[in-house]
């Protein structure tokens, strides 16, 4: 087991108290960096800084953005005293290191998923969140879709009944070329798994939010659609696709499929979960709406239905007929970010320990595909 090491010692700043504003620091200039900048301006916060891979980089980015202070160093930002969050948006193997120093600087975290590439550095991570007292989120954004939310509520109330299905799956095609290459390629950057730690994880989270229920055994299949990728042939050992059964302490059985190399599939995630009474279907493309379905009718609920449960309802911020969707789940969860840090508990926001659960599904995965069987998920405690 390695121990997670911070990129730094902790300031004097790790015992203040929690801030009243939303000052954040951006750590990661890519496409997460730039959604991120977003949300924190569409909820009202302030990007006060932002550190790249590079000084060039870094200074692109604030310049096309608008962010005046640009840093190559990380540290050097996360320190300084005019930062409340921190947001990391960089390659994965650097969520760890990055996050554990915000939280020794006594700044709140919203790090990226996976929280880090081995389960026993994101426990550790999920001890240091607790112990510093600390918001400390990972940005399962889908969950902030008004009509997952409200496929929540349903079986909540019992509406579908008794739980005993639940299937669906999380399909791209941006990794379908073999000349297609990017550093989740690689698992030095991105982890000894790639399209289920990248968007298996999703989905899962998906499932067992929705359904309140825990996935406790999985059958996987993993597979490559080439040895090779990018334009110098570089070896490929992390999955293109997963294929997995599993069960649920509630009694659930079910299947997934994930994918990216599956063609004309930009960003499709799918679940559906049967009851003894009905079942429910969320698409994430089709997101402003949630298929009901029962022995006697079907229907389609939408985001203005009027008896939309307050927690999908407090979620719609446009009316139907103006999409919501993507972006406007990263800024729904920096708003809850938000609530928490001035001292709320918003429902529903997923934190450390959802980013742990998920690494502890991924080596599970990873074990069952290896074993050619059926694999125990062990359960996560709180700290």
């Amino acid at each position: 087991m390695r121990k997670v090491t911070s990129l730094g010692e902790a300031t004097d700043s790790a015992v203040a108290a929690v801030p009243e504003t939303y000052r954040a620091a951006v750590v990661g200039t890519g496409f997460m960096g730039r959604t991120h900048t977003h949300a924190v301006r569409a909820t009202g916060g302030e990007v006060v800084g932002v550190a790249g891979s590079s000084a060039d980089k870094a200074a692109s980015f604030g310049a096309a953005h608008g962010i005046g202070r640009t840093h190559a160093d990380p540290l050097e930002l996360i320190r300084r005293d005019d930062v409340d969050v921190v947001h990391v948006c960089t390659p994965n193997h650097l969520h760890a290191p990055l996050s554990l120093a915000a939280l020794e600087a006594g700044k709140h975290v919203v790090c990226e998923k996976p929280l880090a590439t081995e389960s026993s550095i994101a426990r550790e991570l999920v001890t240091a969140a607790h112990e510093s007292g600390r918001v400390a989120v990972v940005p399962f954004v889908y969950r902030f879709h008004p009509m997952a939310r409200e496929a929540r509520a349903r079986v909540a109330a019992g509406s579908v009944g008794r739980l005993t299905l639940a299937h669906g799956g999380y399909l791209q095609d941006w990794l379908l070329d073999p000349a297609d290459d990017n550093w989740r390629v690689d698992p030095v950057l991105g982890g000894p798994t790639r399209a289920f730690g990248d968007i298996g994880s999703h989905w899962c989270d998906m499932l067992e939010f929705v359904t309140g229920d825990r996935i406790t055994a999985v059958s996987a299949q993993t597979s490559r659609i080439s040895e090779t990728r990018g334009a110098g042939s570089r070896p490929v050992t992390t999955e293109d696709l997963v294929a997995f059964q599993f069960s649920t302490a509630g009694g659930m059985v079910g299947t997934s499929v994930i994918s990216q190399v599956s063609p004309g599939r930009k960003n499709q995630l799918v679940l559906e979960v049967s009851g003894t009474e009905g079942s429910l279907v969320f698409d994430q493309e089709r997101p402003e709406t949630l298929w009901a379905g029962g022995r006697e009718r079907t229907g389609i609920v939408s985001r203005d239905d009027p008896g939309l449960s307050p927690d999908a309802a407090r979620l719609v911020k446009v009316p139907v007929g103006h999409p919501q969707g993507y972006q406007d789940c990263f800024n729904a969860l920096v708003a809850d970010t938000g609530a928490a840090v001035a001292g709320g508990s918003p429902d529903g926001l997923p934190v450390f320990a959802d980013g742990l659960r998920t690494a502890v599904l991924a080596e599970a995965v990873l074990e069952s595909a290896r074993a050619r069987g059926w694999v125990d998920v062990p359960g996560v405690e709180d700290p």
